[in-house]
């Protein structure tokens, strides 16, 4: 674990808003890498190309697509307003 990225107890919390996980295709990365990923790029401010590598052997397209497509689909707001209470 890097520094800044969430500990076990913060990552429990934030599984339980985040969407359930297709049933159909191809299994998933694993989103707490994933998660930590985006919040690096968050945090810093960089490209989404310069996301460190220990982020997963996931492209930074994948890390940019998950932000995109929870950015759409409204769940950064749930985040947001549960993590808050």
């Amino acid at each position: 674990m890097a520094r800044g990225d969430l500990t076990d107890e913060q990552w429990v919390c934030l599984e339980a808003v985040l969407p359930a996980l297709p049933v159909m295709g191809r299994k998933p990365r694993d989103r707490r890498q994933v998660f930590d990923g985006i919040w690096w790029r968050a945090r810093t401010g960089s490209p989404w190309r310069d996301v460190p590598g220990r982020y997963g052997p996931c492209p930074w397209e994948i890390l940019y697509s998950v932000f995109r497509r929870w950015q759409i689909d409204g769940t950064w707001t749930r985040v947001l307003k549960n993590l808050q209470v």
